[in-house]
């Protein structure tokens, strides 16, 4: 097909097994398929997940890495390879509904101010989860940090207190599903890649907001969404680079004061914490694996003080 397509979806692979053909293949049952150009970036997945991909409407576009680059790199890669004026960030442990491109598409163009819209996520048994969360505040990353939400101190970070029923303007969208308008995404300059995964999306919808443009969920649009689909293979590494990217989020939007104040907590708290819990439950391997991920934690400090200093240089220049 040589027209212009009106949606670029980019999904991000890294051993999504049977997920991604899944994902792929409810692609290719929707509505409005055949004006929709799928991109998989496949980040040097070792389980073939990569290979003998369901067929699309559209002749589906494949960029093999050879290494991991990360979710935020892999998504800019998958962005600069299309011209829609609109990209869907989708996780392959998704499923859309027959017509959610179409309804999360038509409420991303309505309104000239909305500049990112997300879905309405949905578990595997079928209940809808609290996917839309509240700007990140510095008390409110370092209270979390200490488990001051448990203790209903500070304000959870996903809107838990909300049934995600209807449509509304949220500061927070999901990267699972995550619709954007092209012209907004490239002026923002796509994700950061210093998040190599996790807290990329807060931080592009932080910007976004910014930049004088709406986030809204779309409840008509539904997604069936695993969760930590292929990222559960690496408990250490998930928790390292959980903790790793909200410090570096918390420096980039508040300084380097709360960087260092959550790099405290995450050692005096999180860690501590997460191993209890692994050794409640009778896990060493757990146990042995929220070690290994503050080891990791640990050692990557040093590095993070770079981007620190140019996140606190950015902000005085601003």
């Amino acid at each position: 097909m040589t027209d212009r397509p009106a949606l670029d979806v980019v999904i991000v692979n890294w051993n999504g097994g049977s997920l991604l053909r899944a994902c792929l293949a409810s692609l290719a049952a929707a509505r409005d398929a055949a004006a929709v150009q799928v991109t998989v970036v496949d980040n040097a997945s070792t389980d073939g997940s990569a290979e003998t991909l369901p067929a699309l409407p559209r002749p589906l576009r494949l960029i093999q890495n050879a290494a991991n680059l990360g979710f935020g790199r892999a998504c800019d890669q998958g962005a600069a390879a299309g011209d829609a004026p609109a990209i869907l960030f989708l996780n392959p442990d998704t499923q859309v509904a027959p017509d959610a491109l179409g309804v999360a598409l038509a409420a991303l163009t309505a309104d000239r101010r909305t500049g990112i819209v997300g879905a309405r996520l949905v578990d595997p048994d079928g209940r809808t989860a609290r996917s839309c969360a509240r700007a990140p505040s510095a008390l409110g990353l370092v209270g979390r940090a200490l488990a001051l939400d448990r203790l209903g101190l500070v304000r959870p970070h996903f809107l838990r207190e909300w049934d995600h029923a209807e449509d509304r303007a949220v500061d927070q969208v999901m990267g699972a599903f995550l619709m954007i308008r092209r012209d907004l995404f490239r002026a923002l300059g796509g994700f950061d890649p210093r998040f190599f995964v996790y807290w990329e999306d807060a931080d592009l919808c932080a910007r976004a907001r910014a930049a004088g443009f709406a986030v809204r969920h779309v409840a008509g649009a539904v997604a069936h969404h695993v969760g930590q689909g292929t990222t559960r293979q690496v408990r250490a590494r998930r928790l390292f680079y959980f903790l790793r990217s909200q410090i570096l989020y918390a420096g980039k939007h508040h300084g380097a004061g709360t960087a260092l104040a959550l790099a405290a907590a995450s050692f005096g708290a999180q860690v501590p914490l997460r191993l209890a819990l692994a050794l409640a439950r009778r896990s060493p391997r757990e146990a042995a694996e929220v070690l290994r991920a503050a080891g990791l934690l640990a050692a990557a400090l040093p590095g993070l003080v770079p981007d620190l200093l140019r996140a606190a240089r950015a902000r005085r220049a601003a």
